[in-house]
């Protein structure tokens, strides 16, 4: 990074724009609905509070908070919170490990009465 201008140079007659920076939970646009206010302010209460004493255990990348927060940020309360719970379940003993990040849209098979829908085995939708 350039100290003079503050942007990054790959060659010197071509300033490259920096990209946003990434905060800890998700920032991109949502509808700020009064459920999606309430998820995402008890999974940031949990951030402030009760994580510090539960400790960086999670298995997955986001980790369980980030995703629970991108969870209800994106598809709202009654969705977000059926997501973010599987999430912690397939975080336990024998669950699974590695990046899973939440759904951009949810796909046909998740249906608002069928909570169960939520959970998918393995790494695969």
């Amino acid at each position: 990074m350039c100290g003079a201008c503050g942007q990054w140079h790959d060659d010197e007659d071509e300033p490259r724009e920096r990209s946003k920076p990434v905060g800890r939970n998700w920032a991109g646009p949502f509808r700020k609905t009064p459920g999606r206010l309430i998820g995402m302010g008890f999974i940031r209460l949990y951030q402030l509070t009760l994580s510090g004493f539960i400790g960086n255990g999670c298995r997955h990348i986001p980790t369980c908070s980030e995703y629970g927060y991108e969870a209800f940020a994106r598809h709202g309360f009654w969705s977000g919170f059926w997501l973010t719970l599987f999430r912690v379940g397939r975080c336990g003993p024998g669950g699974t490990s590695g990046l899973d990040p939440v759904p951009e849209v949810l796909g046909s098979g998740y249906q608002r009465f069928m909570p169960w829908a939520f959970w998918k085995f393995g790494k695969k939708a």
